[in-house]
């Protein structure tokens, strides 16, 4: 039985929105409308009624997110600012039934950290609970089916000017992407498994994600058909400190490291990216030596790719298309992915060297490496 099918009762029916707690969201719903393309979706704060924190919605394809800040200094939400910085808190996940869900859940051993709670307006009702995850990340179980306002009770529309800049075209969240402390990967994966009835997708040892200098692991958790995927990371012993070492040293402990977000087009999402003022991470040029030869049968626009650093890697059912951005906020922790797929269900393991070679650079130039 999958994590899908109508006889589970935690049957999942994808990521219904993906919340940040930032140290001003205001500014950071600014840079995420200016910079990616987000449309204003929905607000609440103290011209709603809320007295301890404020939150903007944006909405870009079927993607919701949510940056919400504490109006006051000791709050659970300041707190965990001040020990990690901007990064995800929930992950927020659509079911069909909130209290059916979260019975489930916590019977199979999970933490509950909301208990089934309605919440009502003029629009309809909302049923929210919340299991806890790595870290400090939670697992809100959203059941909006009877609701037809911009977000969720106690929100207002949020109204605002055209955006002049070039659309984006970013779709879809295609996968979020975790990263704990050595040794706890594979707890995580049982955990994901036993209480989400989620399956292993794909195991990455530390010898495929690896350089000279360090390396990680990964293993890979999905739903069965692919609306929610979890990669699910842990550093290896090396001769430096990882990717992994340096963001769990920064973000203070486990947590989301990055969020890939579907696009049809990555070459013209790329490149509204750009005139938006949105940097990314560059692999060695050698990489593009390589790739003719690999993709002699595929129609691709090498040339573009290679102006604009987008990977390119293939499995038996396709290829795709990728390319990371560089860090969101000023510690190095959080940060995004853009990647078109076309029949792959991979994620880029013939781009794991280059691109951990970019992103050592990068923990070089931070002093970090």
């Amino acid at each position: 039985m999958t994590a899908t099918t109508p006889q589970d009762p935690l049957a999942l029916l994808g990521i219904d929105h993906v919340e940040l707690w930032v140290g001003n969201a205001k500014q950071a719903a600014h840079f995420y409308r200016t910079g990616f393309g987000y449309t204003p979706v929905a607000y609440a704060g103290p011209e709603t009624g809320l007295r301890d924190r404020a939150s903007w919605v944006l909405g870009q394809g079927s993607i919701r997110l949510v940056l919400t800040s504490s109006l006051r200094p000791g709050t659970e939400i300041a707190d965990h600012v001040a020990r990690h910085g901007d990064g995800v808190h929930d992950i927020a996940l659509a079911v069909p039934d909130a209290a059916v869900a979260y019975e489930a859940a916590t019977e199979r051993g999970a933490t509950g950290v909301l208990e089934p709670t309605d919440d009502k307006d003029e629009h309809g009702i909302v049923r929210r609970a919340a299991i806890a995850t790595y870290g400090e990340t939670v697992h809100s179980l959203v059941d909006r089916s009877g609701y037809s306002g911009p977000f969720l009770p106690g929100f207002v529309e949020w109204a605002s000017v055209p955006d002049p800049l070039p659309p984006v075209g970013l779709e879809a969240i295609d996968h979020v992407v975790g990263n704990v402390e050595l040794g706890r990967m594979n707890q995580w994966v049982e955990f994901y498994e036993r209480v989400m009835g989620f399956t292993e997708l794909v195991h990455f040892s530390d010898e495929a994600i690896s350089t000279e200098y360090s390396a990680l692991m990964s293993k890979v958790v999905w739903d069965g058909d692919g609306r929610i995927k979890f990669p699910i990371n842990e550093p290896a012993e090396g001769k430096k400190r990882s990717q992994i070492d340096e963001y769990l040293d920064f973000y203070g402990g486990p947590g989301v490291q990055h969020i890939a977000i579907q696009t049809g087009d990555i070459v013209a999402s790329v490149r509204a990216l750009r005139a938006r003022g949105i940097e990314f991470m560059r692999v060695p040029d050698t990489y593009y030596a390589e790739l003719a030869d690999r993709f002699r049968d595929v129609d691709l626009d090498l040339d573009s790719l290679e102006e604009l650093g987008v990977l390119a890697d293939r499995d038996d059912e396709g290829y795709l298309l990728q390319i990371f951005s560089r860090m969101a906020q000023d510690r190095p922790t959080v940060f995004f992915e853009l990647i078109e797929r076309h029949g792959a269900r991979g994620f880029g393991e013939g781009n794991f060297k280059a691109l951990f070679v970019a992103l050592e650079r990068e923990q070089a130039l931070r002093g970090n490496l």
